[in-house]
């Protein structure tokens, strides 16, 4: 009897999400920004090593900011536009070309906190003050202030790119823990906000920040990478 398919192939589980905090990561002497090796972009671990991807990430907490839980999961949207050429001796069209591209992460932040209302909205850094803040072990403000600016810009502004990684369950045995475990790896390389983002206080509902990620090609035309991994290695 012929095999009908392999369930360890199926994923389910959420993913980990992290933001740069220096901005979007396309800068680099190789021609493969996302080479994954030691040394490739500043602050970017290598994920070459052994370990976990998501604890590289955390470890590197000057350049990655995990921003905790979200909601109805990760989805990464792929959106080709193609053109159509059509002749006379033909009803359907004969030929199909692509003539553009768009590519989408889209997620829920379930911590409504302002530092991750700046990253869906694509704000400045300058526009988020914690300096007076006092948060406890636990993540809440105990003292102090959190003051974030909503402002109009400038003519002719841009908002402002980061770059995103999302730590997940791979293709593998589900049930394989330690060094047999397989994860997940997105890579986007330049990630801005250009939808409505909506904040809430309601009675039945939480405040959660719905936001869609448009991902932009870095230089030599990568958006970013999808790496399955096994953890021992």
């Amino acid at each position: 009897m012929a095999t009908r398919g392999n369930s360890n192939q199926i994923i389910v589980g959420a993913a980990q999400i992290f933001v740069s905090k220096q901005g979007p990561l396309e800068y680099s002497t190789t021609a493969d920004v996302y080479a994954f090796s030691s040394g490739s972009v500043s602050g970017f671990p290598s994920i070459t090593a052994s370990g976990a991807y998501a604890d590289k990430l955390e470890a590197v907490s000057a350049n990655w900011r995990n921003v905790g839980y979200t909601s109805n999961g990760l989805e990464v949207q792929f959106q080709p536009d193609f053109g159509e050429v059509q002749v006379d001796q033909l009803l359907d069209v004969a030929k199909l070309y692509k003539q553009g591209m768009q590519v989408s992460m889209v997620t829920a932040f379930a911590e409504a906190t302002l530092e991750n209302l700046l990253v869906s909205i694509a704000a400045a850094t300058a526009d988020y003050d914690a300096s007076t803040a006092t948060i406890n072990s636990a993540g809440r403000l105990t003292a102090g202030e959190i003051e974030f600016d909503i402002t109009a810009g400038e003519l002719g502004d841009v908002p402002v790119e980061r770059a995103l990684i999302a730590v997940g369950p791979g293709s593998g045995d589900p049930a394989a823990t330690g060094s047999a475990k397989v994860e997940r790896v997105y890579v986007a390389n330049r990630v801005l906000s250009i939808e409505n983002v909506t904040v809430s206080a309601k009675r039945d509902e939480p405040s959660m920040y719905e936001v869609t990620f448009r991902l932009l090609p870095a230089s030599n035309g990568n958006y970013g990478k999808i790496v399955d991994r096994v953890v021992g290695n």
